[in-house]
């Protein structure tokens, strides 16, 4: 079982990155192995919509998105952990999201299903305020994303009310709620 873990925070050791490793480290009980991406790490660019884009669902712009693809392509599960800026997700999140733009083509405008391997999907959002349509909102974008990738939107851990850096530390229960789903989707 492979689990790949994205961080979508630009805070490496803040809030998300934290509730995301206790998520991983629950799935490396089961045996699983675990790999962890941080999307703020990488250099890429946003999707540029380009119009010779091949049509295997390929993306033609050579950047850090590349080998991101192949760990995607391989995952049995896929964790995205991702905070709420502005009452969705963040500009690293998205801008991943979009640069899948080419498979999403393939598979919806041209029926091509390019990805055929079945996985599951986990989405994990932390955010200072306590606005459940802000989760909502980055939950709907998270679910295309899954659908593109072959991914079953399979479970969510929200953190509502979480701002300072570790403060997620404060909330030993969130942080065992990440730990069993990571356990629980690391399971065969």
């Amino acid at each position: 079982m492979n689990v790949l873990g994205i961080n979508g925070s630009p805070r490496i050791g803040g809030n998300t990155d934290i509730v995301l490793d206790k998520a991983l480290e629950g799935a490396k009980t089961t045996g699983a192995k675990t790999d962890k991406i941080i999307l703020n790490t990488l250099r890429f660019s946003p999707c540029q919509e380009c119009e010779n884009m091949p049509d295997d669902g390929n993306c033609i712009v050579k950047d850090d998105m590349q080998p991101l693809y192949k760990k995607v392509d391989q995952a049995d599960v896929v964790i995205l952990a991702s905070p709420i800026f502005f009452g969705s997700l963040s500009a690293q999140t998205k801008m991943m999201i979009d640069r899948f733009q080419c498979l999403w083509r393939a598979k919806y405008i041209l029926k091509k299903d390019i990805s055929k391997k079945k996985r599951k999907g986990i989405f994990i959002s932390v955010e200072a305020s306590r606005r459940d349509d802000f989760f909502m909102n980055a939950k709907s974008i998270v679910k295309n994303l899954f659908a593109t990738i072959n991914a079953e939107y399979r479970d969510e851990l929200f953190c509502p009310g979480i701002d300072d850096k570790k403060s997620i530390l404060n909330y030993q229960g969130l942080l065992k709620k990440a730990f069993e789903l990571g356990k629980k989707v690391g399971e065969p």
